[in-house]
């Protein structure tokens, strides 16, 4: 490259252009918004289900308790994936987080990357996928099902494989998950 002054730069149609693609990421901002909405609705819809776990504990079998908490787990980690998503995202597409104004944030809210954030959500899903199958399990005497819990597994599989492959694939490209440290 040259030390001469880039054309582009003095071309204000193009500089208006980049500016206008550059601001567009602010219209990601609703879509975050939307999905913290969509966590209060995934708040409501767990207490319901802590609700009727409490309600319905006293007079349960083991296997019925274990599955009512296999089913909150199974929100809580929807939950995460929400959570995940919005800070990563916003963080790596809209704007920077301070958090030198937020001491009480956790560590990784400003420090995953798009390819942290890759296997964060599949690691989310993997989880949640096992949770499925493991109350399909569990649920096997009331209403057995052999080509649904095979579906079960095989999207299952699916996932894990998807995400050690995706692991692998960043590994063997150099990027390992971390963020950029000269960033923050």
């Amino acid at each position: 490259m040259t030390d001469q002054p880039s054309k582009h730069r003095t071309n204000p149609v193009e500089r208006g252009l980049e500016a206008v693609l550059f601001n567009s990421r602010w219209l990601m901002a609703p879509f975050y918004l939307g999905l913290v909405i969509s966590l209060a609705v995934l708040l409501y819809k767990f207490g319901l289900l802590l609700w009727e776990f409490i309600l319905h504990a006293p007079a349960a079998k083991e296997s019925d308790i274990i599955l009512g908490v296999l089913s909150l787990i199974d929100v809580s980690l929807t939950g995460n994936l929400i959570l995940i998503v919005v800070f990563s995202g916003y963080e790596n597409f809209v704007s920077r987080i301070d958090p030198g104004k937020h001491p009480d944030w956790p560590e990784w809210m400003t420090k995953v990357d798009f390819a942290g954030l890759k296997q964060k959500l599949l690691a989310s899903i993997v989880a949640i996928s096992a949770i499925q199958v493991l109350k399909a399990f569990m649920n096997i005497d009331a209403s057995f099902d052999a080509q649904k819990l095979g579906w079960l597994v095989g999207v299952h599989l699916v996932f894990v494989i998807t995400t050690v492959l995706l692991a692998l694939s960043d590994r063997w490209g150099g990027d390992h998950g971390s963020a950029d440290k000269s960033r923050h």
